[in-house]
This record gives structure tokens, sequence and C-alpha cells, in this order.
């Protein structure tokens, strides 16, 4: 069940657009302070959601509108990228992964020695948390995922492992005549011995002509030369990827907390004049509640 009426055409939403952790004041009025949560609406099924950032309440919010409305259950798929707290804090939180009519799959990256459910409840148990993944309604499931391809329904989906401190993955997602991909964290910087413009082939697969490409974004060029090793991108390395794989939009996503409305517009033009040098792609900075029409074959 779509969070709208069914789209007719696929459309992207940012519930969530934040790194690191949720922020909230004056400075973050316009881009919003949810961390990462994204959802892709598709025509005639049902959604499947990127990560579950603090931004992933909001989206279960409306989806309890939906079905107080009588639309019938939710259905979401997620694509989980890493278990790094701003990426799935959201979830205890998703209101309708308790309803028991909900059916509700979480494909997250595999770890080592046990398996994604075994994660979460490590992470959700008293004294940290009072909600254990036992909770969750009788549709609930966790999906461990590689570097493979898997289809849900009729989208096809690509995961490949990105360049991170902790096992994260990107996603490719093709349907309906579109692409979309999601790469939240990843960063040169994690690999020293990587030139600072290398790109692996990984990566370009996964960004390879896309019609959006939601790349992480998190830091200015000095900002990323000063903290390589956290294994984030600057906005120059965003727009590289996106040059190099000939991706057709890029939203910069994954935006620092340090860093308020009018820094990112300074962010934005600073990509943009990147980007028109090299005859790159459009460029555009997500922000909370924005909705994008994605048109086939565009």
């Amino acid at each position: 069940m779509a969070p709208s009426s069914v789209p007719v055409q696929p459309a992207v939403t940012f519930y969530g657009v934040r790194g690191s952790v949720p922020c909230s004041g004056p400075r973050y009025h316009r881009y919003g302070g949810n961390t990462s949560a994204v959802l892709l609406e598709l025509p005639g099924r049902a959604p499947i959601a990127f990560d579950l950032g603090s931004g992933i309440r909001d989206l279960g919010d409306v989806l309890m509108k939906s079905v107080a409305s009588g639309v019938g259950p939710v259905e979401i798929d997620v694509l989980l990228t890493h278990l790094h707290w701003d990426h799935v804090l959201g979830l205890p939180f998703f209101t309708p992964a308790f309803l028991p009519d909900t059916r509700m799959t979480v494909h997250g990256p595999q770890q080592p020695g046990r398996s994604l459910r075994d994660a979460f409840t490590g992470m959700m148990q008293p004294p940290y948390f009072p909600i254990t993944p036992d909770e969750f309604g009788a549709g609930f499931a966790f999906a461990d995922v590689g570097s493979e391809r898997f289809e849900i329904g009729d989208a096809r989906v690509l995961s490949r492992w990105v360049r991170h401190t902790d096992p994260a993955l990107g996603f490719r997602v093709d349907a309906a005549g579109v692409s979309v991909t999601y790469i939240a964290d990843h960063g040169p910087g994690c690999v020293p011995t990587d030139p600072d413009d290398f790109v692996p082939d990984d990566v370009i697969e996964l960004c390879d002509g896309a019609d959006l490409l939601i790349h992480d974004a998190q830091y200015t060029q000095a900002e990323q030369d000063a903290r390589p090793h956290f294994g984030h991108s600057s906005i120059d390395y965003a727009v590289h990827v996106a040059a190099e794989a000939g991706a057709k939009c890029l939203a910069l996503f994954h935006h620092c907390p340090n860093h308020g409305d009018d820094d990112l517009d300074a962010m934005l033009e600073h990509a943009r004049d990147l980007s028109a040098k090299r005859n790159g792609p459009e460029i555009i900075a997500a922000h909370q509640g924005q909705r994008l029409e994605l048109a086939p074959g565009s």
C-alpha cells in the first residue's frame, strides 16, 4: 500500500535527509533535521523504502492515516544500507511494524557471525531500549543481503558493498521504466591506497545511467580532507561519481548536522558549478518533504 493514492508514475519522497544525528532549530527549517529515510513509490505495487532513520517515523504516520481511512494493510519493503544509529533509530517508532496485518521486510547487510535479526535484537533490548523485535507484527521479517541481484515483486534490485567504516551496501532499483540508486554512506578515504578520485567498479555499476542518484554528500572538500577515514563523501566526490557513471540527476544527501540551510545552499551552488564545468548531471540538494516524480524513458 502506498502512502498516498496509487502513483501514476514512479516518485521518490524524502522523509529524512540528514546524517549522523537528528537536529532541530531555525537553521534547519528548509532542509529538515530527520536522518535517512526515503520512499520510492511505484505504480501498481507496494512501495520500497531506503533506510530506517528518524524520518521513517513520519512515513509511518502517513501510512497509519491510510490504514485508518480503510485503504488496507501496509505492505512495504525496506532496503537498509547499514546498521549505524542514524540509519536504524526510527524502526522502533515506525508504528505500522507492530500491526498484525502489516507485510514488511527489511533487506539489510549480512553481518559477520550473526544474522540481521540478531543484530537488531542486540540493539533493541533492555536496558538500551524497552521494545524488542519479537514485538513486531507477524508479517515482519528480516532478509540478509550481500553483493547480489534479487527481485522484490517486479522491481529488480542490485546491491553492492561500498566503502564505509562498517559493512555498508548501496542499492539500485530498476522498475516501471526508471532507475534509482541510493548510496547513503560512502567515502573515498576508507581505503588509504585509493586515489582521491577513484570510483570503484561496484559503485559505477550501481550508478550507471541512473535516472536519480541519491548520494552521500556530507562534507565540503576541506572537511573531507580533514577526516578521510570517517567514510563519507565530499560534494566534490559525489559530483565526480555521478559524472563518471553518467547519472542523469544527483541528489545531494546525508547532510551534516553542522550545516544549516544557508550552508547547504552554498554547497548546492558549488556542486552545480562543478557539474556544469564537466557537462555533468542536474544537481539538487534533497530536503525533507521533497517529492520527485520520475518520468520513464526520460
